[in-house]
């Protein structure tokens, strides 16, 4: 993508590269906890494959965050910047029918990706969040594994640790957490969520995983590791993301 990079990801690529070279800043904390909301649209039938709803939250998070709203001077940038220079804490739900139509009136993002939608929302405090999302169930549904193939070349590409089980509400929250990282330390520009590339995402072999594993410590890939609040133990590496498909 060409353009000035988001700003409104500084934040977060410093301190990702801080704690990289071993020297980690601490976010700032004020009390309150903030969250995006990411709703995974799950119909009863047909029900959304498992992959490509993932990749559809994982644009949608780093969408919202390098939409020109959400940079210095538009109108989610308070919500924005006050969500990123802290911990960028993600919840995700499950919505169908009415309950699904109603959370696209709420500022956010709506991605569709292979017949799989999700909508990252505008992140905030997690104890103010609208009815229309307070009232969708944040467990529940599981999707069976399935086989997308090779992901789509020059595509930035999560690949979700392959020794670790996560349901996929956590694993949804963890590609966004990936692809902004991605989004921030490779400098994404402000772009329109028409604009911003279609993320993939994937299971790798063992192999695999230990070799990109291996070359973490540079630019790229980046790593996501869980605080170990849900699921997995804290300090674990859940995904890594690459800005190419093609590379690994």
């Amino acid at each position: 993508m060409d353009g000035d990079r988001a700003p409104v990801l500084d934040g977060v690529a410093r301190r990702y590269l801080a704690y990289r070279d071993s020297t980690p800043v601490p976010p700032a904390e004020d009390g309150i906890v903030r969250a995006m909301p990411v709703v995974l649209r799950i119909e009863r039938d047909p029900l959304p494959g498992r992959t490509p709803l993932l990749a559809a939250a994982a644009t949608a998070a780093v969408a919202l965050c390098v939409d020109r709203r959400s940079q210095p001077g538009g109108e989610w940038h308070d919500a924005v910047s006050g969500w990123v220079d802290r911990r960028i804490r993600k919840i995700a739900r499950r919505a169908r029918g009415a309950h699904w139509r109603a959370v696209q009136e709420l500022p956010g993002v709506t991605v569709e990706i292979d017949g799989a939608e999700a909508r990252a929302l505008l992140p905030g405090p997690v104890d103010g969040v609208a009815r229309e999302v307070s009232r969708l169930q944040i467990g529940g549904t599981e999707l069976e594994p399935d086989d997308p193939g090779d992901p789509p070349a020059g595509a930035p590409l999560v690949l979700l640790n392959p020794h670790v089980t996560m349901t996929v509400g956590k694993a949804a929250a963890q590609v966004g957490h990936a692809t902004m990282l991605l989004g921030a330390t490779h400098g994404w520009p402000v772009a329109e969520p028409a604009d911003v590339p279609r993320c993939a995402v994937r299971t790798p072999d063992a192999g695999t995983w230990a070799r990109l594993c291996d070359a973490l410590g540079g630019p790229d890939p980046v790593a996501v590791r869980d605080a170990g609040f849900t699921e997995v133990d804290p300090g674990t590496v859940t995904c890594l993301a690459t800005a190419d498909a093609g590379r690994w």
